[in-house]
């Protein structure tokens, strides 16, 4: 797993920055292995391949292999078990979350700070607030953006698709898990997990700061891209969605 040394006093290096982004984007690029490790999150007994490829309807070394990757990157710990009843069988792995897996987010919140920004939104005219919000996350998806592509500014000009790809990748980075897909006409970034946690379900307006990094990272890497929120945690929904009209492959 990503060290957290590089985080102390709040602040990340551009170096360490991407590191964190590359191993994790190791271990969840795969749809599938990101699933397999919510499973696994999800049950504090922990797992087995033979869970996973039931659950997921995959061969059981494929399921293997995932929970292997997950926990070769610090996701997932490993213990053996023998079978049930003593058989001669192979002793089996069961797969477990990491003490302080989905902590690996580069960038300490700080919910009092959360809680406060939150109330001072709300003491705004809603419109308003969301703006402000969105803003200050759209300055700093500008600066993620920075650390994907280098001050320079290569690796612009890529397709919407690879862009949002690299967008996911770095929100993952930053706790939110999450990953895209596309649907109809539109192609989209699908949120299951949010660090700011029951600060925006208090809060709601700081999901704008959410859009904000979306729209700051997407311009910087691709060009001016219009992100809407279809679907939010605070709202009661089971994940977050941003979404953005597909355009042709430039």
């Amino acid at each position: 797993m990503p060290s957290s040394a590089a985080n102390r006093g709040g602040k990340v290096s551009p170096e360490s920055f991407t590191a964190t982004v590359s191993a994790i984007t190791s271990a969840f690029g795969d749809p599938t292995r990101r699933a397999v490790y919510l499973f696994a999150r999800d049950h504090a007994g922990g797992v087995t391949a033979a869970h996973v490829a039931e659950r997921f309807d995959v061969h059981p070394n494929v399921a293997r292999h995932h929970l292997d990757k997950l926990a070769a990157g610090g996701y997932l710990d490993v213990s053996v078990e023998r079978q049930e009843g003593g058989g001669a069988g192979r002793p089996a792995k069961r797969y477990r979350a990491a003490a302080g897996a989905g902590q690996e987010v580069p960038v300490r919140v700080d919910d009092l700070l959360l809680t406060l920004l939150g109330r001072a939104l709300e003491r705004l005219p809603t419109a308003e607030a969301e703006r402000i919000a969105e803003e200050v996350g759209q300055q700093y998806g500008e600066a993620m953006a920075a650390h994907l592509t280098g001050d320079d500014g290569s690796g612009t000009h890529r397709s919407l698709r690879t862009a949002l790809q690299a967008v996911a990748d770095a929100l993952t980075a930053h706790g939110f898990a999450a990953h895209t897909d596309r649907r109809n006409d539109s192609l989209r970034i699908v949120t299951s997990h949010c660090p700011f946690g029951d600060v925006a379900i208090e809060h709601p307006v700081i999901c704008a700061v959410d859009r904000g990094m979306v729209k700051g990272m997407l311009r910087a890497i691709y060009g001016e891209a219009d992100p809407t929120t279809s679907a939010s945690l605070p709202r009661g929904d089971t994940f977050c969605e941003t979404t953005l009209v597909a355009q042709p492959t430039r």
